[in-house]
């Protein structure tokens, strides 16, 4: 026979009102509502306002984490130009102005964190237009131009890894290409070809796990194809066909959000989270419509900033939680 009285646990709290600082996991009894409770990991799935760009752009390119992002280049104007240089840093509540690059261009390709970043390719807009193979490194405060320039001048490109690890795959060279290329601190090399060439995909993960998603080919796709470091498969589709989409997480555990759709410019709100295998469409999009922005951060906690919006580049940053910390009421039966 167990001997009951050799258990030993933690007594549960009784409160009249709930903690307000309560600690992952903690559980109490609320004597006033009657009602077990703790706190813990609950789905949000939710877009919310965060402080807005200096600069409002399109064709902007997003690095970093929701509380760390950086966001350079792009195009401040409706029209054609001209390109900008401008780099602003989020610290998960304002941005703020730091170096600009040594080239200012648009739709380039990104990748890295808040303080090691890698810009690479883009688009000139000037006379002539330029696309560009300039690859640029960011310390936290300035860039630098590199010697190691990619092999096909592109913009609009998908990117995806780190600093000294990075991937662009996709783009306009003209003409859309299927053509990758790898980054490995020091050259660029070549790398699979995409299935499927296209402009303006988006791309989330590391050089040897990355997604490729939607773009256009023409038409507006809502195709996706898995990278593993050599090759390139086709994956289930978006639920929402769009080009120009922004994006955030890993090749696990992605998240695709806004993007535009043709013909004309339909700008979107859609946001979509992959789990590997397959996309769930979320009930709430973004708030503002828009294609062409800067995405950064986690399936969990993503950042969206900037892109074209109804009549004009905006500066509007949301932030995206997918779970949060909350207070959950415990039931029993």
């Amino acid at each position: 026979m167990v001997a009951y009285t050799g258990i030993q646990g933690q007594n549960i709290l009784i409160v009249s009102s709930d903690p307000s600082d309560p600690t992952e996991g903690q559980i109490w009894y609320n004597s006033t509502s009657n009602l077990l409770k703790g706190y813990q990991f609950a789905n949000v799935n939710a877009w919310a306002s965060g402080g807005n760009m200096g600069t409002g752009r399109r064709q902007v390119t997003g690095t970093g984490t929701q509380t760390a992002a950086l966001g350079f280049g792009g195009i401040s104007s409706p029209g054609p130009g001209p390109s900008l240089a401008n780099t602003e840093k989020y610290d998960g509540t304002s941005w703020t102005s730091t170096g600009a690059l040594n080239t200012a261009r648009n739709g380039m390709g990104g990748a890295g964190t808040q303080t090691a970043s890698l810009g690479y390719g883009g688009f000139i807009v000037a006379a002539p237009v330029t696309y560009q193979t300039i690859t640029e490194s960011f310390n936290g405060s300035t860039w630098t131009s590199l010697p190691a320039n990619m092999s096909t001048a592109r913009y609009q490109m998908g990117s995806a890894g780190t600093q000294t690890s990075a991937l662009g795959f996709g783009g306009d060279a003209p003409p859309r290409t299927t053509a990758t290329e790898e980054y490995d601190g020091t050259s660029w090399t070549a790398g699979g070809s995409l299935n499927t060439a296209r402009i303006n995909p988006t791309g989330f993960g590391t050089q040897t796990a990355a997604i490729g998603a939607g773009g256009y080919q023409p038409g507006t796709l809502n195709n996706v194809e898995s990278y593993n470091g050599t090759s390139w498969t086709a994956v289930n589709t978006l639920g929402t066909a769009r080009y120009g989409a922004g994006s955030a997480g890993t090749q696990t555990a992605g998240l695709v959000f806004g993007g535009s759709v043709y013909p004309g410019v339909t700008r979107q709100t859609a946001t979509e989270l992959w789990n590997g295998t397959s996309w769930t469409s979320n009930p709430t999009g973004l708030g503002t419509a828009r294609y062409s922005m800067g995405g950064a951060g986690t399936q969990t906690a993503g950042l969206a900033f900037g892109g074209g919006a109804a009549t004009a580049p905006t500066s509007a940053t949301e932030e995206w939680t997918g779970q949060a910390l909350a207070t959950r009421t415990i039931t029993t039966s």
